[in-house]
């Protein structure tokens, strides 16, 4: 956003983490979860990108997804934002069976587009990238575990995408005529198995792992064994593994149609991953 001239206002809890490139770059310390912290924010705000999830936050993340959502549509309607771009996730939402994570991320989507502001929002499946918690897991347990005992959860089909591939998707709804709000699924080129994603990693990182599949290590259950490989909490886990069940790939070709972007395959995606860490 720098970089295409845009004075840039960042929410953030604490800016003294923020780093920027930019002097004309604001940052303002407020919260989702307090009101009275976003009038100030939004004011004089054209475009508002949300990429906040609160599924970290604990077991009752669906409701306070559901009030940071509320609580900054009403400040963005007030301060007169004239579109919010929002990175959610793909998935089926007529699937009775869609998890929790995908549901709530969906909802998140339906609350903004019903303020009434223009919404694009863009529904993404795993993002190959640092920062990207789903991608981490993968990492962390590829690079720790040697052998690995895999539930069927790992031949769940799914459309990866490269970090650099969403932020070109991010910034190209800026030039979006005004309008109806938007849904764009957004996946890389390749559809791919859980289990094929490990095992690209692995190849590219020089790591042999075997894969051994078992019929009898439940969601819940590899949560925990995630917990205890990963950086990540069993019950932040468990929330990605129930989502993991559900296929995620991209059923439309709207994206393709309204952006002039070629996402990048698997192999590609995670080369750019690895090379970023290894910097």
């Amino acid at each position: 956003l720098e970089g295409r001239d845009r004075i840039v206002r960042c929410l953030v809890r604490d800016p003294s983490k923020l780093t920027s490139t930019s002097p004309t770059t604001e940052s303002l310390a407020g919260d989702v979860m307090d009101p009275a912290t976003l009038k100030n924010a939004l004011e004089g705000v054209e475009t508002a990108y949300y990429l906040i999830h609160l599924m970290g936050s604990g077991d009752d993340f669906e409701e306070k997804d559901r009030i940071a959502a509320q609580n900054f549509a009403a400040a963005a309607k007030n301060g007169g934002v004239r579109r919010i771009i929002y990175l959610g996730g793909l998935g089926d939402e007529n699937d009775p069976n869609l998890s929790r994570h995908l549901r709530s991320r969906h909802e998140v989507g339906q609350i903004l587009r019903e303020s009434g502001i223009q919404t694009i929002e863009f529904r993404a499946s795993v993002v190959i990238g640092d920062g990207s918690l789903s991608f981490d897991l993968i990492r962390s347990l590829t690079e720790r575990l040697p052998v690995m005992l895999c539930p069927r959860w790992l031949a769940t089909d799914t459309q990866p995408i490269s970090v650099a591939d969403v932020l070109s998707y991010l910034l190209a709804a800026l030039d979006l005529p005004e309008g109806e709000s938007e849904i764009f699924e957004i996946g890389g080129h390749d559809v791919v198995t859980y289990g094929r994603l490990i095992q690209e990693y692995a190849q590219q990182s020089g790591l042999r792992r075997w894969l051994i599949s078992v019929p009898f290590l439940t969601p819940y259950l590899s949560s925990l064994w995630l917990g205890l490989v990963t950086p990540a909490s069993a019950s932040v886990a468990r929330h990605l593994i129930e989502g993991l069940k559900n296929p995620t790939i991209v059923r439309t070709d709207k994206a393709e149609k309204s952006f002039n972007i070629k996402p990048h395959g698997i192999t590609e995606a995670v080369r750019l991953a690895i090379r970023k860490a290894d910097r």
